[in-house]
């Protein structure tokens, strides 16, 4: 009987069984490493259900977001029209650049991106398909809106210039509206009363401009205490006042453009001290003059305007 030998023939030489040993290692090693490239292309090549269904998830995600963004883009060429038709619109009525406002907004980016950057994937879509809904009927809305205002328009006409834009007084550098529109303090009675013009506080003799086309309605020379004043009526339910009048040069029913002078500034009346009492009446209702500037300021001096005359507590008159 032949006689098993467990680890190498007795008559193998030392060189045989090392190159015995050398190629089993290499062997294992080879068959280690097949083990371990399987695992890695069963782990990466096939999906797992989890893996599988985040896959279908983004894929989802892609092809949703890419829809988003061709209404994104149609939406904001609509938009972009629509903004210039406003800008047109505001420059047919009042002959001036519209208002921007956008730089107010520039200190709350941050805080936005800030916010927007700690939402998930799905809420950020949630929230991005919520926001193009509402501006697609937002632009619907404005489309019909501008409609309507481009037959006002063309109704119009000339009568646009009858509107007041302008300010009464020269008043390059915005300090002389010291006394705002609202409930001040009356300087002689030291109560709390409502101020229903603006107060320009300007040297006597200054002169007084008429603030849009119109005919003179009423002219005061006699003493009240609202002084010397001149009441135009500008039609379409616009009417205004100058008051403390130190000289007046129109005549009732007299035909006035805007930027005509029709007076000089005083202190006549009930006054504190020399300044122009200006008033804008729009169908019967007195309404605050100081967003009736807008043919001659900028967006920045508007905002300074306002908040100068915020400054002020107590009127003139």
């Amino acid at each position: 009987m032949s006689r098993r030998y467990d680890t190498y023939p007795p008559n193998e030489s030392k060189a045989g069984r090392i190159g015995r040993a050398v190629g089993r290692f290499i062997s294992n090693v080879a068959i280690f490493v097949l083990i371990l490239f399987g695992t890695y292309l069963a782990f990466t090549l096939v999906d797992t259900p989890s893996q599988h269904k985040q896959r279908v998830r983004n894929a989802r995600l892609g092809s949703d977001y890419a829809a988003l963004e061709g209404r994104f883009d149609t939406v904001e060429l609509v938009l972009d029209n629509v903004i210039e038709r406003d800008r047109n619109v505001f420059r047919i009525l009042f002959e001036s650049d519209p208002y921007d406002f956008a730089d107010n907004a520039t200190e709350n980016r941050w805080e936005n991106y800030e916010r927007l950057a700690s939402r998930s994937e799905t809420e950020l879509y949630r929230e991005l398909n919520e926001r193009m809904s509402k501006l697609e009927k937002g632009e619907r809305d404005l489309s019909n809106v501008f409609t309507k205002l481009d037959h006002i328009i063309d109704s119009l006409g000339t009568k646009v210039n009858n509107i007041p834009a302008i300010q009464p007084v020269i008043n390059k550098e915005l300090t002389l509206l010291t006394a705002p529109y609202g409930m001040l303090i009356h300087p002689f009675y030291k109560s709390l009363v409502s101020h229903q013009g603006v107060d320009y506080t300007v040297p006597v003799g200054s002169r007084v401009f008429a603030t849009a086309d119109g005919k003179v309605k009423e002219v005061k020379t006699r003493k009240t205490t609202a002084g010397r004043y001149i009441v135009i009526d500008h039609g379409h339910g616009y009417e205004t006042q100058y008051s403390h009048l130190s000289r007046i040069d129109v005549k009732k029913g007299q035909k006035v453009r805007r930027g005509d002078i029709i007076g000089l500034t005083g202190n006549s009346g009930l006054s504190l001290s020399p300044h122009l009492h200006y008033e804008v009446k729009f169908n019967g209702m007195r309404v605050d003059p100081i967003h009736y500037f807008f043919m001659e300021l900028t967006p920045l001096e508007y905002q300074r305007m306002i908040k100068i005359s915020q400054s002020g507590m107590q009127s003139f008159d």
